[in-house]
């Protein structure tokens, strides 16, 4: 009961860390701007499928709260909130007359992205992982990374936490190499078999290497390799092989 409680904690923190990341890029990316058309349809959802439910006049102020493809979720002066299409957010200005600049997320904003976050799957020594993580950029080329995982195998299962530093070594190109260096903990619980074993903690530490690559907007691809020590509390320690690829996005 006790390994699952603190499976359940990892879970409800790596959640926590995601929406604290998308709660801090949603504030960022809040903007107002002024209705110049006759009216503003907002709908109830992001596309024209979606019934118009209220509409706000020419010259009120709008403040645009996040985007989802092609269509944009604002809310009023009154405190409806809506999506818009594209095209109707083009037509407005900002708050001091000027055309309204989008701002297109482009391989520039890639290269020069501080926050970023994914998720990650792949082999754990033999074993099935999935990992979450969450990163900063300190500069365009290193960033302090923190990841939770999940692994699943055959006679064990464990959870992982670790904090690396991610030097990346050319951040303007497409593809982008980069090296990674961390520590951690590990916690192994074996199976239920006809003996029982006690839960194991360990600290754990990684040396590894990937490529990042842009895809579009502020999507991102990334594979990557880790040769882990665990530094158990026998006389030997184990070393890990750990593959890993998945998707991430940048703000």
């Amino acid at each position: 009961m006790q390994r699952w409680i603190r499976r359940a904690g990892l879970s409800i923190g790596l959640l926590a860390l995601q929406f604290a990341v998308l709660q801090a890029a949603a504030a960022a990316d809040e903007y107002q701007v002024v209705v110049t058309d006759p009216y503003l349809e907002l709908h109830t959802g992001p596309g024209r499928s979606y019934p118009v439910f209220y509409v706000i006049d020419r010259g009120l102020t709008v403040t645009v709260l996040k985007r989802r493809t092609d269509w944009f979720k604002v809310r009023s002066d009154r405190g409806k909130e809506g999506w818009v299409s594209r095209g109707e957010i083009l037509a407005t200005l900002g708050l001091k007359g000027d055309p309204l600049d989008l701002q297109e997320p482009s391989r520039g904003d890639f290269a020069s992205r501080r926050w970023e976050a994914g998720v990650m799957a792949g082999d754990f020594g033999g074993a099935s992982v999935l990992s979450l993580y969450g990163a900063y950029a300190v500069s365009d080329s290193l960033a302090l990374e923190l990841t939770g995982s999940h692994v699943l195998g055959n006679f064990s299962t464990g959870v992982l936490g670790t904090i690396s530093l991610v030097h990346t070594f050319v951040p303007e190109w497409r593809v982008s190499p980069y090296f990674t260096l961390g520590t951690g903990m590990i916690m192994t619980s074996p199976r239920t078999t006809l003996v029982q074993g006690p839960d194991r903690s360990d600290q754990i530490a990684h040396v590894g290497a990937g490529l990042r690559g842009y895809l579009t907007r502020r999507f991102m691809a990334r594979i990557e390799y880790r040769s882990n020590v665990v530094f158990t509390s026998r006389d030997d320690n184990e070393e890990v092989d750990e593959w890993k690829a998945g998707f991430a996005f940048f703000f």
